[in-house]
């Protein structure tokens, strides 16, 4: 029997493909991504403005990152209360105003406020944003949905750095948040039109002890990664992290035995979706330092200028981009197991092949080597992202894509961490005696091993795993009950 839809999930019980909705929703999460990192630049000149240490403004980027991190959980469930057209173009004028705030802020407090209100934003803009395509997505066009919602959180990392820098350099920080003011208006006005309206189920009630457990464990997770990056040698880090799993496994025990739990935790007897949150988990974990290892390593241990790493780490961003028309058709040719094994262990040996680079060595061949580092990256992310929700139940969508998103900011947040825990491990370590950038390549090879146990989990998933999603088994099966006309022989006398 099929299972039936949710209450608060009334959009439409027709599932048609909207590529501009898509659209939309990938170009407000490219916002999102972005402001999460866009202002590492620009702590400079920020610092100068406001008259403070550096150092201090760091506590801006602390407060936005957290804030979406901690704001996710509960985004699933304004969805299903309150309409998600209702809670996704809310989100997206408290990202705009708050953009504007933050644009107009005289100190380091009001800067920082204004970046809990933008963060308050995109922590609904992402989760509900996805689920508004998901809904009215069939799963054979899932694919196709997903490699516009996969792009985002590709690109920006990599575009952070140069757009804040250019805009830093030759505007002023505070158009950072102002370019957020048109692209913002014409979402809404967008969203307005293409986001199906749903009336919400008013009576709906909220986990209030999930909420606090979920809430408190993500936080204590987020603040810990934070200060492992920045502070390895602090105490707070461990303590912070420990205390931030702890809530989380009572949140698990809670949610296991309420009537209504916040989140519907059988989502992982799904094997594709505990892919997503096993080998997944890890693989973005592992792609998500490389962004941040790959300028160190260019400036401290080669020596080169910001401008000179900023334009090799570009070749990332080329390797996204040129392999994304064809991700959708190599899944939809070899399967989502066959993409996944060869996206971890291809990731794996460009980190190796990182570990390995020099000043010396060829800049052209360093840039390649890049370019397939992103190619690889692209290709793994399109496949995790479409197919963790292959064997999810329509009743089941709204907390399989919430989990889904706090594992994703979680994962992006451990990746860094580790990357910055790795180098430190790795310093003066006598296997790189006299090199700047022997750390890094320590990390990297740790970053290649770690990526392996991806690997593992990708290999145990069975061979069909998605095939509803990928269409494969569907397709190779269409044609073979094709009736196949006789070879060689003409109509009989």
């Amino acid at each position: 029997m099929a299972p039936s839809t949710p209450a608060g999930s009334t959009e439409s019980t027709t599932q048609v493909w909207n590529p501009r909705l898509a659209l939309l929703v990938a170009a407000t999460f490219f916002m999102e991504f972005l402001d999460g990192t866009v202002l590492t630049t620009a702590i400079p000149s920020i610092s100068g403005d406001f008259g403070v240490p550096a150092a201090d403004v760091n506590i801006t980027m602390t407060a936005y990152l957290l804030t979406v991190a901690v704001g996710i959980p509960i985004s699933g469930w304004l969805a299903e209360r309150f309409g998600a057209r209702r809670v996704f173009c809310l989100a997206i004028a408290v990202f705009t105003a708050a953009s504007l705030a933050c644009s107009l802020s005289q100190d380091l407090t009001m800067l920082t406020l204004s970046r809990i209100a933008q963060g308050t934003g995109g922590a609904m803009m992402v989760p509900v944003g996805t689920l508004v395509v998901l809904r009215g997505t069939p799963k054979s066009e899932l694919l196709r949905a997903t490699a516009f919602l996969v792009w985002p959180g590709l690109l920006a990392p990599v575009l952070a750095p140069l757009v804040g820098g250019a805009l830093t350099t030759y505007l002023s920080w505070r158009w950072i948040f102002l370019i957020n003011l048109p692209l913002g208006a014409a979402a809404f006005l967008a969203a307005l039109r293409l986001v199906p309206y749903s009336p919400g189920e008013r009576s709906r009630r909220l986990d209030w002890p999930g909420l606090f457990l979920t809430t408190v464990g993500v936080g204590a997770l987020v603040v810990g990664l934070e200060l492992a990056s920045a502070h390895p040698d602090t105490l707070w880090a461990g303590i912070s992290a420990a205390s931030g799993a702890a809530a989380l496994a009572f949140a698990v025990l809670w949610m296991r035995r309420a009537r209504n739990p916040l989140f519907d935790l059988d989502v992982f007897s799904a094997r594709t979706f505990r892919a997503m949150a096993m080998g997944g988990f890890v693989y973005r974990l592992t792609i998500s330092s490389v962004p941040f290892l790959l300028p160190l390593m260019f400036q401290a241990g080669f020596g080169w200028s910001p401008i000179q790493a900023g334009i090799m780490v570009a070749a990332v961003f080329i390797g996204n981009i040129g392999i994304k028309p064809a991700t959708t058709p190599l899944i939809r040719r070899f399967g989502f197991k066959a993409m996944l094994v060869f996206a971890s262990l291809a990731s794996a040996a460009t980190f190796a092949g990182c570990a390995l680079l020099t000043p010396e060595t060829p800049q052209a061949l360093t840039f390649a080597l890049l370019v397939c580092s992103g190619a690889f990256r692209s290709i793994g992310f399109s496949a995790y992202a479409s197919v963790q929700y292959a064997d999810i139940a329509p009743g089941q969508l709204t907390s399989a894509n919430t989990v889904s998103a706090t594992l994703v900011q979680l994962g992006t947040g451990t990746g860094i961490a580790v990357g910055a825990l790795l180098i430190r491990l790795f310093n003066g370590w006598t296997a790189f005696p006299s090199d700047a950038a022997g750390p890094f390549r320590g990390a990297f090879l740790a970053m290649a091993a770690l990526m392996l146990a991806a690997t593992l989990d990708s290999l145990l998933l069975p061979r069909d795993a998605g095939a509803e999603v990928s269409r494969r088994g569907q397709e190779r099966g269409e044609e073979r009950h094709q009736p196949r006309p006789a070879e060689g022989r003409g109509p009989r006398p």
